[in-house]
């Protein structure tokens, strides 16, 4: 009876151990890829200059959407300002928080766990994205609603459908909120 006991637990367990992993795999690796756009990170040249046409300065509020590994947020903490970043895939959250912890730049740049679908940005005086072009539609509507006269939107490689780039160096586009 024990043994029979034993092997349905083992038979059980085998069972569930790769059932939990495919589960796991699928909730925190392809559902953010599926609901959002896959984790491509920026070169650090293209970092550079979405921050510098973004022209950001001292006490404005900053916002990287889909902020993936934090590079936009740590780029722009080491500068003196306040960054915030949304991202919907827990593990890349996660591997921010690290590398911000790393940077030393805990009292500038954070890392929210959140979809940036269900954020206000009327505070925020700069948007960044690298987006992909299946929500810039979307995006878009959502942007021109939201902030306020004069802030700027820097996003890489993807345009809006309507919305025309006050600035354009390379694949790297500025907009401005009229």
């Amino acid at each position: 009876m024990e043994v029979l006991f034993i092997a349905a637990l083992l038979g059980f367990l085998a069972f569930i151990v790769p059932l939990t992993a495919f589960v796991f795999l699928l909730w925190f690796l392809l559902l953010p890829i599926i609901k959002g756009a896959p984790f491509v990170p920026s070169e650090a040249k293209t970092v550079e200059k979405m921050i510098e046409l973004a022209k950001i300065k001292p006490g404005e509020h900053v916002v990287d959407l889909g902020s993936g590994d934090g590079r936009f947020l740590i780029a722009v903490a080491q500068k003196g300002i306040e960054a915030h970043g949304y991202e919907i895939n827990p593990l890349l959250v996660w591997w921010t928080r690290r590398r911000i912890r790393k940077a030393g730049m805990q009292k500038r740049a954070f890392a929210h766990w959140k979809s940036f679908w269900r954020v206000d940005y009327s505070s925020f005086d700069v948007v960044l994205i690298f987006g992909i072009f299946y929500i810039m539609r979307r995006l878009e509507k959502k942007l021109r609603e939201e902030l306020k006269p004069g802030a700027r939107v820097v996003s890489n490689a993807f345009t809006f459908p309507t919305w025309v780039p006050e600035k354009k160096e390379g694949g790297v586009y500025l907009y401005r909120q009229t």
